[in-house]
């Protein structure tokens, strides 16, 4: 059985005995008010009758005469007349007038008169009024007895008994019991519709799942969520925080965000707006992380309850992604060295297979001295460490088939090998290719100029484009949304962040010089300690 079905039970039975409680206690009540009114009644009959002067005189007489009455003479007697008035005006069962021995003198049976009462007169005779019920000759009855004293005052001398048969006292309980019936309907008819209102609308606050089941959820809920890496958001119709996870805390930099509302925990607009819609595809740049956001409604049938933000930190991920990029264009650069290396020795090969060693000797002396690759970049060769030669080549050649010329600046002071050749190919391959793009969309000549400075452990890398400038600095930072391939991994916008981010893991940082506009290009920066003279500097590594 559902627990709504239960509760509804449980309350209409908690109903159905508190109102049957109820109507016992009224019931009970209510026949002690009639019997109330009966006493009152009878006794109010019985005094009435007491201090009628003819009867006190009557009674008074017979009571005063040593004799027992004639019963013929009572039948007919005054007495007799008056009683049956009464009880006739009164619908009660009867009146009875006794004298100081309890002779009957009136009574509604003509054969009982004359003769003693059947129940005891005792407590009249000694002044005292008395309502009982008790069981005569007549039945049982409500009885009050009130003592007839004589007209000039002193000791009772007779009685007076008036009493109400028990079903005239008990006429009006059918009417009692059924204005009570028809409350107690009304009482549980109102009290089911308000138990069925509250089931309805427990169900609809716990969309239909029952509290056995809410336990379960929570259970799950808390199990999944609280071992996931990803952070998980919820937020009702309304923008209210429902639940935040600890690592959806870390990640967006906040505390105790469950019940408040997103635009009150002071997070960044891009990051708002991110929250508000979709999502973000191709990633957010929080404090130093990048974070993707996927956000999706959440429905239940045709209701909608909110939406729910996945966040997952892919800088890790990002930043291995960077690196490969620069590994591969290495890997280009040391193919194409292969290449021209094989072609210069099969031409060597060739002048020793005919004879001419002179000539052989001269054209190797000269690929000593300019290498083994020609790569065609003006001042390459004041860079010391062959990778980073071998990566500008590669980057040269990319940038030459755009139509834009790579030359490496006069001074640039680079004699020593980098040792961490991954970040600085990383950072300096985004900032050459933002260069080179900013510089294809500028009229010629397209340039870009390379600057490799030693800084003791740290290098010092500036780039320099004959481009239209950066209109705003800050926005390049941050990171561009593209809706062409969701699922791409590269080209999502986000070197320059991430360049920065590898830079001040380092302890480094990435800046822009000048911003450039008119009649320059811009010029931007970057400062890696720790990657040189086998020293190594950089935090958080076991990110």
């Amino acid at each position: 059985m559902r627990f709504a079905t239960r509760m509804l039970l449980v309350q209409i039975a908690t109903q159905l005995v508190v109102v049957a409680v109820c109507t016992a206690v009224f019931a009970w009540l209510g026949v002690q008010q009639l019997k109330a009114e009966a006493d009152s009644s009878a006794l109010n009959i019985a005094r009435s009758v007491a201090e009628a002067p003819e009867v006190r005189e009557r009674v008074a007489q017979y009571s005063a005469d040593p004799g027992t009455p004639d019963a013929a003479g009572l039948r007919g007697g005054e007495l007799q007349q008056y009683a049956a008035d009464v009880t006739a005006r009164t619908q009660g069962l009867f009146v009875v007038i006794t004298d100081d021995h309890g002779i009957r003198l009136a009574h509604p049976d003509p054969d009982r008169l004359g003769e003693v009462v059947s129940t005891s007169f005792a407590d009249a005779l000694a002044g005292r009024e008395v309502v009982t019920w008790e069981t005569g000759t007549l039945g049982e009855s409500a009885r009050a007895k009130v003592p007839v004293y004589p007209p000039g005052g002193g000791a009772p001398v007779g009685e007076v008994s008036v009493g109400f048969e028990r079903a005239s006292v008990f006429d009006d309980l059918p009417a009692l019991i059924g204005g009570i019936a028809v409350a107690v309907a009304l009482a549980v008819a109102i009290g089911a519709v308000v138990a069925l209102l509250m089931r309805r609308r427990l169900e609809r606050l716990t969309l239909g799942v029952q509290p056995e089941e809410l336990v379960s959820l929570v259970q799950t809920q808390t199990a999944v969520l609280e071992s996931a890496d990803e952070g998980v958001l919820a937020l009702d119709d309304a923008g209210v925080v429902r639940v935040c996870t600890p690592s959806a805390e870390r990640l967006l930099g906040i505390t105790d965000a469950v019940g408040h509302r997103l635009d009150e925990l002071g997070l960044p607009t891009a990051v708002v707006g991110a929250l508000s819609g979709s999502g973000s595809s191709s990633g957010l740049p929080l404090g130093d992380r990048v974070v993707f956001l996927d956000v999706r409604p959440v429905r239940r049938g045709t209701r909608t309850l909110g939406r729910v933000a996945t966040l997952r930190d892919r800088t890790d991920v990002i930043a291995l992604s960077g690196r490969l990029d620069s590994v591969r264009a290495m890997g280009d650069a040391l193919r194409v060295q292969r290449h021209e290396n094989a072609n210069r020795l099969h031409a060597a090969v060739g002048l020793l297979d005919a004879g001419r060693t002179d000539e052989a000797r001269a054209f190797l002396a000269d690929l000593v001295d300019r290498g083994s690759v020609d790569w065609a970049v003006p001042g390459i060769e004041l860079v010391g460490d062959p990778m980073l030669q071998s990566f500008l080549g590669a980057k040269a050649l990319s940038a030459r088939e755009r139509g834009v010329a790579l030359r490496v600046a006069d001074d640039t002071f680079s004699t020593a090998s980098i040792d961490d050749v991954e970040d600085v190919v990383a950072v300096l391959g985004n900032l050459i290719d933002n260069a080179v793009t900013a510089a294809a969309s500028a009229p010629e000549p397209r340039g870009v100029e390379v600057s490799v400075l030693d800084d003791a452990d740290a290098v010092v890398l500036t780039v320099a484009d004959t481009g239209p400038g950066i209109a705003d600095v800050e926005a390049i930072f941050a990171p561009r949304e593209r809706g062409d391939d969701p699922d791409a991994v590269h080209g999502l916008g986000i070197g320059l962040p991430l360049s920065r981010e590898f830079a001040r893991r380092r302890g480094g940082e990435v800046w822009v010089v000048d911003a450039g506009g008119g009649d320059h290009g811009a010029v931007v920066a970057a400062r890696l300690p720790g990657v040189r003279g086998g020293t190594s500097e950089r935090e958080g590594t076991s990110e």
